[in-house]
């Protein structure tokens, strides 16, 4: 073959072959994967609202106090000669048992003295009273014997007053606070013996803010002037006593009818019967004891309740509608605890919010909710499942 011709040969095959190598290799490669496009949308966590009845506890706080306490005081002069072994701080005694006994030398003989002194104005009114049956003595004379016998029976009365008042002794049950006088000291009337307090109950001032007065029933002071006292709400009472939480139950039984001025509030009285547990059982509740209170409301109300944190600023709710779309709302918030907050209006049964801390939200906001993970997982899931039930039928 002639050069000029396996040129022209040479030329269309250099070009060609080439090119079907080329289509070759395109034809055997396989075709890129395909990515689906990813949600970028912010990821939150949501609630579903709900109605709900709630009862609430009112907190509060105060210290045990008796309800009677009493500085005992001489009421005679003399020399204190005995005192019972139960006077002393912490010391519990019976109602009219003696805790003290002041010298009654001088009472005594004042006693008789005034006996005799009565018996002798008693024959000398006598024989008046005979004198003048018989016209021998006037009426200014049966008068005057008649007010020397009365006068000396006063003085009878007085002096055993006296010396019942050298025995020291108490109409209640009780325990001694304080002694401020010991055996063989000289006291005068006025003279401090001690300090003691009746322990058949205690009571405890709760302060309440118009807030919660919206919740607690307290008796009114109509109830309280007819009996002293009324029931109000009950009253769990609580305390940490040797590194462990201790309750006790008491009862409101009337409040203080005022508003402290400087700080606003109304106290509550809450009363504890037996709080040193002498005639039942239980854990005493020592006078002085500082304890927490959470009083039961008597009325149950119909709220929404949602997690504390999720409250913006105030009273803004951060609401994901059925689109995803975010709502920033105000709501009603009739009260809140450390944990949650009790909405009055402003949301509604079934909506549903963001219990995630949004940094810079906006309404109309898109954000992928937690619900929408799942679904999505459930309908792979079942196409996954029909899927797996056409391969099966295949192989029958």
């Amino acid at each position: 073959m002639k050069p000029a011709y396996r040129r022209w040969i040479f030329i269309p095959a250099l070009i060609l072959v080439p090119a079907a190598l080329v289509v070759a290799l395109a034809t055997l490669r396989s075709p890129p994967e395909k990515k689906e496009v990813e949600n970028l949308d912010l990821l939150v966590e949501t609630m579903t609202l709900q109605k709900q009845p709630e009862r609430f506890r009112i907190q509060s706080q105060g210290t045990v106090k008796p309800r009677t306490k009493t500085t005992l005081s001489a009421e005679v002069s003399g020399s204190i000669v005995s005192i019972s072994p139960k006077f002393i701080p912490g010391g519990v005694f019976d109602k009219d048992e003696v805790l003290m006994r002041i010298d009654p030398t001088n009472y005594t003989v004042a006693v008789e003295q005034a006996d005799a002194l009565v018996r002798q104005r008693q024959i000398e009114f006598d024989g008046a009273d005979k004198l003048r049956t018989k016209g021998y003595r006037a009426e200014s004379e049966y008068a005057s014997a008649a007010a020397a016998l009365a006068t000396a029976k006063a003085e009878l009365v007085r002096a055993r007053r006296n010396l019942e008042r050298t025995y020291i002794r108490l109409p209640y049950e009780g325990m001694v606070l304080s002694k401020d006088a010991d055996l063989g000291q000289f006291v005068n009337p006025g003279t401090p013996l001690g300090v003691t307090f009746a322990t058949d109950v205690a009571e405890v001032r709760l302060a309440l803010t118009d807030q919660d007065l919206a919740f607690v029933a307290l008796p009114d002071a109509a109830d309280i002037a007819r009996s002293g006292s009324a029931a109000g709400p009950e009253v769990r009472l609580s305390a940490v006593q040797k590194a462990q939480r201790v309750e006790w139950d008491a009862r409101v039984v009337r409040s203080e009818g005022v508003v402290d001025e400087r700080s606003r509030v109304t106290y509550a009285v809450a009363r504890i019967d037996d709080p040193y547990r002498l005639h039942s059982d239980g854990t005493p509740l020592p006078i002085g004891t500082f304890v927490s209170a959470s009083i039961i409301a008597q009325d149950t109300v119909d709220v929404i309740r949602v997690p504390r944190g999720a409250i913006r600023g105030a009273d803004e709710l951060i609401f994901v509608g059925d689109d995803n779309r975010l709502e920033i709302r105000s709501v009603d918030i009739l009260r809140t605890n450390a944990q949650y907050a009790y909405l009055r209006s402003g949301a509604s049964d079934g909506e549903r919010i963001s219990l995630t801390a949004i940094e810079a939200p906006s309404n109309g906001m898109m954000v992928r909710t937690s619900d929408d993970d799942v679904r999505d997982a459930q309908r792979e899931t079942g196409k996954d499942g029909e899927k797996l039930i056409s391969e099966a039928g295949g192989g029958d």
